[in-house]
């Protein structure tokens, strides 16, 4: 779904742990040509309370996408992916993998869970803008999403 057609903003879900990719990911997607919503949890546990929409997030949107960092605490991003494309409910919410490692392995087993992209965050502040830029450009301009 073109988002830039919508009056609703794309729902975007991140679940990441670092307090300054955080901030970096909000301030980037703020200035986005695509309207969208940035919801944050910190981990695994919580993205899927999140998904599920229990407890606190019972009134929360379902995202139209993901951003996911695999090290995360209590349930790990590839613990959560499994998951995820497991349930029927949730499996079609493409994810998008933001990690620092560059394992081959998690490669591999991220696209062996169905992840739909692995992205390596980059050092640079100026590399890692770009890549969040380049997200919303592809992920929300390009690619018809599953929409809710």
């Amino acid at each position: 779904m073109r988002f830039g057609n919508r009056r609703k903003p794309a729902e975007i879900l991140l679940v990441e742990d670092n307090p300054g990719d955080i901030r970096l990911t909000e301030e980037v997607l703020k200035e986005a040509s695509v309207p969208n919503h940035l919801s944050v949890v910190w981990d695994g546990v919580e993205a899927l309370a999140f998904l599920r929409r229990e407890g606190k997030y019972s009134e929360v949107p379902k995202p139209d996408l993901i951003l996911l960092d695999l090290n995360l605490p209590r349930m790990d991003g590839r613990e959560l992916l499994a998951v995820l494309k497991s349930d029927d409910m949730l499996k079609q919410i493409p994810v998008v993998v933001l990690t620092t490692s560059e394992a081959y392995e998690d490669v591999i087993q991220v696209y062996k869970l169905h992840g739909n992209c692995y992205i390596v965050k980059p050092i640079d502040l100026d590399a890692f803008i770009e890549v969040i830029r380049a997200i919303e450009s592809f992920w929300l301009n390009m690619v018809k999403l599953p929409s809710a």
